[in-house]
């Protein structure tokens, strides 16, 4: 039971402490750096942006990427709709003479299916995905390719900015906050993990491979590492989205979304063999695999820290600060949104691992997630 315990809490400090400490000092050894981007470098880009009855934003998306700084001969701007069945093909066909293409996927198949048949019409180099809820800067897409002249470089993740209604950063954006700060570690030594569905880019040749049943942006990341190369985040290219209004929602985003991750992980498990992609194969099983163990790895330390009680007073006082500590959470729950976002940070460390554990049960029930419903925000 002591082994158990002290296995848990360590596997628990390594996923969250010990694997970006290891980064960073492999960042300080080797330093690869960041990609080596040209600003001048202007590639041919083909901007795609996935919709499903979205005519509430879908106007807002629009003025936003045609407001992109970008030659206009070099950028051509797709709507993907997954058979829409609102106004937003509508929307979409007003602004055809301004350069905006609708390609409508014949039946609604899901986000990655609809992106598959905007590709197909795609002519750019590069492909530059982008959710219709994420606003991006001016020059955000001239700062996201910039990455490509890079040759080792197969995509790139921009970095998430995540608000809540007022404006300001809350619980969840601090935890956005602390991924984006592990992806420029894992920048520095290798590869990023994963990029950010929100808004991300991809050599064209990357993308040939585009299964409908894997999460576009964790499929793309792997595609790349298979043809030798590698994805970066680049800090300066930056998605603003804000939080989702209802709690209960998001927590049904965050289980979809990880259960097809670990779906895509099982399907792509060859990745973790380290005699075959090294450093990659540890990366990937640290900051994914381990990542979404770590509901299971707290729940056999609270149960085994429970057992340890009466063996003596140190496993009587850790169990007081375990028990303090979802105590704190519970309260953070109760905290409206937009209120004190300290308190409610271990509340979404809770949730976002409750939801990792609901992902794994639905996945080894044999549910899988294809279509799609966008959340409102």
């Amino acid at each position: 039971m002591v082994a158990l315990f002290w296995g848990s809490v360590l596997a628990v400090l390594y996923t969250y402490l010990g694997y970006p400490a290891i980064l960073w000092i492999l960042s300080r050894a080797r330093g690869r750096k960041e990609a080596l981007r040209d600003g001048a470098y202007r590639p041919s880009v083909t901007f795609i942006i996935t919709v499903r009855n979205e005519e509430k934003i879908i106007q807002k998306k629009l003025e936003n990427t045609l407001g992109i700084d970008y030659p206009r001969d070099r950028l051509q701007v797709i709507v993907a709709s997954d058979a829409s069945m609102d106004s937003t093909d509508d929307i979409v066909r007003a602004h055809a003479d301004r350069g905006v293409t609708l390609v409508r996927a014949p039946e609604h198949k899901g986000k990655e299916f609809a992106q598959r048949c905007a590709m197909d019409k795609a002519t750019g180099e590069i492909l530059v995905f982008s959710d219709v809820d994420t606003m991006i800067e001016t020059g955000g897409i001239a700062r996201i390719v910039s990455n490509f002249s890079d040759p080792t470089v197969g995509c790139v993740s921009s970095e998430d900015r995540v608000m809540d209604e007022t404006g300001h950063v809350n619980g969840e954006g601090v935890y956005v906050r602390y991924e984006m700060w592990l992806r420029s570690l894992e920048t520095r030594v290798n590869s990023v993990v994963g990029l950010s569905g929100s808004f991300f880019a991809a050599r064209a040749e990357v993308c040939r491979d585009w299964p409908i049943t894997i999460p576009s942006d964790f499929n793309t990341l792997l595609n790349s590492v298979r043809l030798g190369l590698r994805g970066v985040s680049d800090p300066s290219s930056i998605g603003v989205y804000t939080t989702i209004e209802d709690e209960n929602k998001e927590f049904d985003r965050k289980v979809r979304t990880i259960t097809r991750g670990i779906s895509a992980l099982m399907a792509n498990a060859g990745l973790l063999n380290p005699f075959r992609y090294g450093i990659f194969s540890w990366q990937l099983a640290s900051h994914k695999l381990m990542r979404w163990l770590v509901p299971w790895f707290l729940v056999m330390a609270f149960l085994s820290n429970l057992a340890l009680v009466f063996r003596s007073a140190i496993y009587a006082g850790i169990f007081v600060l375990h028990a303090a500590f979802y105590g704190w959470a519970f309260l953070g729950g109760k905290v409206p949104v937009g209120g004190s976002r300290t308190i409610r940070i271990p509340y979404y460390f809770v949730e976002a691992n409750r939801a990792i554990a609901r992902a794994w049960v639905k996945y080894l029930k044999g549910e899988r997630f294809v279509t799609w419903k966008p959340s409102a925000r």
